[in-house]
């Protein structure tokens, strides 16, 4: 076994002049700057005030598991022998949020649309999801479910 070391620059953005002064005197805004990659601005669930066109930590982690599943499906498929020409996924994660306002993820659920050639074997293609919730680094990481939704579409 050998750990790897990953990291992320977060700066809050969202200081109006008073910083948290008041719990109304800031937005929930932040950017990740990672040193060498595009900046992605940042704000809070629209739940919660944040603004809808930017990212949120929940967006962020349902991208998450879905990109590190596509990548995994994409090798075993390659070694495998079965060609994807295409891939896509609209992933959907439900949560909760208690009254105290404690939130957290009950289930995910990836439902990638993936384009093969006519003639795959798509019972073949099918089960390698199965064996991605082995591997993956996010999945492997979550508490909660992930179940796979898949279809397939042959040109």
């Amino acid at each position: 076994m050998s750990e790897h070391d990953y990291t992320a620059r977060v700066v809050w953005t969202g200081n109006r002049g008073q910083g948290t002064a008041g719990y109304r005197a800031y937005d929930r805004t932040w950017n990740v700057e990672t040193p060498g990659k595009p900046v992605i601005r940042c704000s809070n669930d629209p739940m919660l005030g944040g603004d809808p066109t930017l990212h949120n930590p929940e967006d962020m982690l349902i991208a998450a598991l879905s990109a590190c599943h596509m990548l995994w499906y994409l090798h075993f498929a390659s070694d495998a022998g079965i060609v994807v020409e295409g891939y896509s996924d609209d992933p959907l994660a439900v949560g909760e949020t208690e009254k105290t306002g404690a939130s957290r993820f009950l289930r995910a659920t990836l439902r990638p649309e993936i384009v093969v050639p006519a003639g795959t074997d798509l019972d073949r293609a099918d089960a390698l999801h199965h064996e991605i919730g082995k591997v993956c680094f996010i999945a492997r990481s979550v508490n909660f479910p992930v179940s796979y939704e898949a279809r397939y579409v042959t040109g």
